[in-house]
């Protein structure tokens, strides 16, 4: 049965065990006030379970995802009651049968000072596409840029991608440029200003990067080359370890884009070079850690070098890239568990390539013994998975964060890194 429930009623069930879902998209979850509500963010211990979702066949393994169970009562609430009512009709067709919509929660809940709501800490850095679209027309957006905007449209070696179809002004960000191919690690820091510089990046931009996905597979000679969007993420953490003050990424990349209705461009924007950087690079040598660094961690009880690897990748079934040879994990390293393979991060992910609800990957990591008051540094095989994670846990708020830059690639070519294989 559906039945329309007070304030006071979903009050009551956001201290009981009733399950509470916020079917409004992923960016107002976040913290985005997409409908100008007087405040942003969730009700606490609410699940984000998008309206927009019920498209998708595979909305049994959705639900099950987020824990919920037919026999618990439920509470649904959104903008209104419409698309509540949508996502209470899908779960009925599932066995559902105490479900509660609540359709205030603009005119009550986030007006009312004294409810309690939660966000995303930087949920600002991880944009939308209405905001996007927005800022690149110079309209009033909620949490403005703080510069001059340059869009980047990332991809690895591979300008066809951003031939075939670009959000209207982005420049093509080779990651080539950021990160050296003869070690995968970032370049040097005369190198990154020199980058920056050229593509009109300097510490005081808004930089918005954002990729494509087209389905990488290991079959590929160069999977990374459909892997834009994770690409992205790379870039935004070498951008934050440069000094760039103001990185964001668009949440779900091109896709997310082009899902709203947006068009695409094949116009070639060019870049108008900046005079100086604005800093030292890095002005966040934090962020990245190097061989040395990534033993310490290893030792120390107050710290975890975290895999963001596939399982089989982990236990040495094979090493996951065609130019990496030696297979196994770090000895001592925690399971990260990204996904299926080294091009894809379903776990951090949702099905529209939007990243995952941030509860549930912190959840994850706590459970694996990864929790913010360690110092944390994830590695995978060259550093974009890992670079995923990061901005994971940078976009929490987590306040001891790094990567290993070298990762299994750097570690593995030593003899003397003791490596693991098999189930720990």
């Amino acid at each position: 049965m559906i039945a329309a429930i007070s304030t006071r009623e979903l009050s009551d069930r956001s201290t009981g065990h009733q399950a509470i879902v916020d079917v409004r998209p992923v960016a107002a979850y976040n913290g985005w006030r997409l409908q100008g509500e007087a405040r942003g963010g969730h009700v606490p211990g609410a699940r984000s379970l998008p309206a927009e979702w019920t498209r998708y066949l595979d909305w049994t393994e959705i639900v099950e995802g987020k824990g919920l169970d037919p026999e618990q009562p439920i509470a649904l609430y959104g903008y209104g009651a419409e698309a509540a009512r949508a996502v209470a009709g899908q779960l009925e067709r599932l066995g559902f049968r105490d479900i509660g919509v609540y359709d205030a929660f603009a005119d009550q809940w986030s007006a009312d000072p004294d409810r309690p709501l939660r966000r995303l800490e930087r949920f600002r850095h991880l944009v939308h596409p209405g905001w996007l679209h927005g800022a690149l027309q110079g309209a009033r957006v909620e949490q403005p840029p703080r510069g001059n905007v340059v869009l980047c449209h990332a991809h690895f070696d591979n300008p066809a991608d951003y031939h075939r179809g670009h959000i209207p002004g982005a420049v093509a960000l080779d990651t080539n440029s950021l990160e050296s191919p003869a070690t995968w690690n970032r370049r040097e820091p005369d190198e990154l200003r020199a980058a920056l510089r050229q593509l009109g990046i300097c510490r005081d931009s808004t930089v918005v990067v954002y990729g494509r996905c087209s389905h990488p597979s290991y079959d590929q000679p160069h999977p990374g080359q459909q892997a834009g969007h994770l690409g992205a993420m790379r870039c935004a953490l070498i951008m934050l370890y440069a000094g760039v003050e103001d990185v964001r990424v668009l949440n779900g990349g091109i896709h997310s884009w082009e899902a709203e209705g947006h068009k695409l461009s094949a116009e070639t924007t060019s870049p108008s070079p900046a005079a100086d950087f604005g800093i030292e690079i890095p002005a966040h040598p934090e962020y990245i850690v190097d061989l040395p660094e990534a033993r310490q961690i290893i030792a120390s009880p107050g710290a975890e070098l975290v895999a963001i690897t596939s399982w089989r990748e982990y236990i040495g079934e094979f090493s996951g890239y065609h130019y990496i040879a030696k297979q196994g994990r770090i000895a001592g390293s925690v399971f990260g568990n990204c996904g299926s393979d080294a091009y894809h991060m379903e776990n951090y992910r949702n099905l529209d390539h939007t990243t995952r609800e941030f509860g549930e990957i912190e959840r994850n990591w706590v459970a694996a013994g990864i929790v913010p008051e360690k110092r944390v540094a994830f590695y995978c095989g060259t550093g974009w998975r890992a670079s995923e994670a990061f901005m994971n846990a940078w976009l929490m708020g987590w306040p001891r964060v790094s990567i290993f830059d070298g990762g299994w690639y750097e570690w593995s070519a030593d003899p003397a890194n003791p490596i693991a294989t098999g189930a720990p």
